[in-house]
C-alpha cells in the first residue's frame, strides 16, 4: 500500500537540513541525504525514490543485495538509486558489498580495506570508502580510534582500487541532540588535521548524523547524513 506520508516526511527532513545549513552559512547543495532503508521492503524504497530520494543506505549486505535488484526492477526504466553501505562490514563478506554498493562509509580496519582493495582489483573496478572513527571511545562501537588515523590513512590511501573520500562516525545515544555536538566537532577537526598532513588525499566527506541528531551534525560540517525513521516512520 502506498505511503502517502513519505513525500511530506522527506520534505520536512530536507527543510530541517537546509535550515541547519543556513544557520552556519552552508549550502544545502553540499549535503547528501542518505535514506537508511534497513528492514524496509523494496516497495517502500521505490516509493521514497519516486518521491525524490536518490541515495539509500543499508547495514547488511545479505539484505541489500536482493533489495537493490528488486528496487531497480520496480523503478525501471528510470535509472535506479545509488546505494551506500553504512553498517559494519565483516571481512569475510567484503566481496559481497561490491555487487550493490557504490561507497562504503564504514571501513573500520586496515584488514577490511585490504580485502576490499583486493576484490575491487580482481573485479576491475574502483570503490569509494570512508574511514569509520570511534570518536566517542565506546567499546560497543567499531572504528579507528583517533590516534590510529594517520597510520591508517598512510596505508589505506595507497591501496589500489580504493578512493578514500573522508571520515564517518556514529555518535552516542544521548537524551538531547546538543550533547552529540562534541563528537561531530571532533570528527570535523580530525578531518581538517588529516587534510593538512595528506593534501593529496580527498577528505571531502563527513558522514555523521542520524534521525535524532542530524541537525547538529549538519551545523558541524556533515556532508552525508544517514536518516531512517524520520523518512520511513517508526518500525512496526
Amino acid at each position: 500500500m502506498y505511503d502517502t506520508g513519505v513525500s511530506a516526511r522527506i520534505a520536512a527532513v530536507e527543510e530541517r537540513i537546509a535550515a541547519a545549513a543556513c544557520r552556519v552559512g552552508r549550502s544545502f547543495a553540499g549535503i547528501t541525504l542518505v535514506a537508511v532503508s534497513k528492514t524496509r521492503g523494496p516497495e517502500a524504497v521505490a516509493e521514497a525514490f519516486r518521491a525524490g530520494l536518490q541515495v539509500f543506505g543499508e547495514n547488511r549486505t545479505e539484505e541489500a543485495s536482493p533489495k537493490s535488484a528488486a528496487v531497480a526492477a520496480l523503478v525501471a526504466p528510470a535509472k535506479p538509486p545509488a546505494w551506500h553501505m553504512v553498517g559494519h562490514v565483516q571481512s569475510r563478506k567484503a566481496a559481497d558489498v561490491l555487487s550493490w554498493a557504490s561507497i562504503v562509509h564504514s571501513v573500520d580496519s586496515a584488514r577490511l580495506a585490504g580485502r576490499l582493495s583486493r576484490f575491487c582489483t580482481e573485479a576491475g573496478r574502483e570503490l569509494e570508502i570512508l574511514l569509520e572513527v570511534n570518536v566517542s571511545g565506546e567499546a560497543s562501537k567499531y572504528g579507528f580510534v583517533p590516534d590510529e588515523l594517520p597510520q591508517a590513512v598512510e596505508h589505506i590511501a595507497g591501496l589500489p582500487a580504493l578512493q578514500l573520500r573522508g571520515l564517518m562516525t556514529v555518535a552516542p545515544i544521548v537524551p538531547e541532540p546538543e550533547l552529540a555536538r562534541p563528537v561531530f566537532a571532533r570528527l570535523c577537526q580530525l578531518r581538517d588535521e588529516l587534510a593538512l598532513y595528506y593534501p593529496t588525499v580527498d577528505f571531502t566527506h563527513l558522514s555523521m548524523g542520524m534521525t535524532d541528531d542530524f541537525e547538529v551534525a549538519v551545523e558541524e560540517g556533515a556532508t552525508l547524513v544517514r536518516i531512517g525513521r524520520a523518512i520511513f516512520g517508526e518500525r512496526a
